[in-house]
């Protein structure tokens, strides 16, 4: 297999497990886990496997001149941890919590809408009028999910659920603003397990207290499965092969396998019964995959 097809076959891989994901740590929380708890939990074991890779990859001699970050660009890694660890995933894994599976995944595509108008402000890029429709569009099919999509099973708050997951969003479109200049700079594994270790610092106040009444005795041996997946699947494992995406496929071709995310979640939450499409679920999905067609498209030439 050649390397191109094996980095098509990663990136839809990246795309089956967060599609997973949305109802696999739905299980978790807040049964037997609390949100804030969970996190604790995955940005620890992600920090730590990060370090253990970032161990053995300085046996390697180009690694090992790779590994000295400059003390100017900690604040950035902080900033990025920040961003892209602590907000992003607090606001997510509370707001999946209180919404449903499907809900939360079609949130999550407006995530290049985002990144679109995140650039525009900070970057100054220049809007197209149809990236602007593009916006409108893909707003209009966030609040509208937001207002009106209601849930079956467990979605305790549906409407604060589906805002927190958006929050998410726009937390981690910064992230990717934030991050860009690092990953021109350095190696990877140099600096994505300073972000986890700077990430865990700061979600341990928010999630310590959640983390210390876990009752792991009642825990039953599949949830463990689970909490398994979200830390080694969920986090580690994606980041490597999205690593193997990016050395061979371009950041636009990358990019488009976040709407097979809603695809792969909405078939694994209806087929274990643990969410329903409904019109308000299909129209806003609509509108924000029209939203991020417009936004995403180049023009003719380019």
């Amino acid at each position: 297999m050649s390397k191109r097809n094996l980095a098509l076959v990663g990136a839809t891989l990246v795309s089956i497990i967060y599609g997973l994901t949305f109802t696999i740590a739905k299980d978790v929380m807040p049964k037997y886990i609390e949100p804030f708890g969970f996190i604790v939990l995955r940005v620890f074991g992600a920090a730590v496997l990060f370090w253990m890779v970032s161990f053995f990859m300085r046996l390697s001699r180009k690694a090992h001149n790779d590994n000295k970050i400059a003390l100017k660009d900690f604040p950035r890694i902080a900033a990025a941890a920040l961003f892209g660890v602590a907000i992003n995933m607090l606001t997510f894994f509370k707001g999946l919590s209180l919404t449903s599976p499907i809900s939360a995944s079609v949130i999550m595509v407006s995530t290049p809408i985002i990144v679109l108008i995140l650039s525009a402000i900070i970057m100054k890029e220049r809007m197209l009028k149809r990236k602007v429709f593009g916006i409108i569009l893909g707003s209009i099919g966030t609040v509208f999910l937001i207002v009106y999509g209601k849930s079956i099973g467990n979605a305790t708050n549906a409407s604060l659920g589906n805002f927190l997951v958006l929050v998410n969003a726009i937390s981690y479109g910064f992230y990717l603003i934030i991050v860009k200049k690092l990953m021109d700079k350095y190696n990877a594994f140099t600096f994505v397990k300073w972000i986890y270790t700077f990430g865990f610092l700061l979600v341990l106040p928010f999630g310590w207290n959640e983390f210390e009444v876990i009752n792991w005795t009642i825990i039953p041996i599949a949830i463990y499965w689970k909490i398994g997946f979200v830390i080694l699947f969920s986090t580690f494992f994606t980041y490597l092969l999205n690593l193997l995406s990016m050395r061979e496929l371009k950041p636009t071709t990358v990019a488009v396998f976040i709407y097979l995310q809603p695809l792969f979640a909405t078939i694994f939450a209806i087929s274990l019964g643990k969410d329903a499409l409904s019109w308000v679920k299909i129209s806003s999905a609509i509108l924000i995959f029209v939203g991020v067609y417009l936004v995403t498209q180049k023009k003719s030439g380019q």
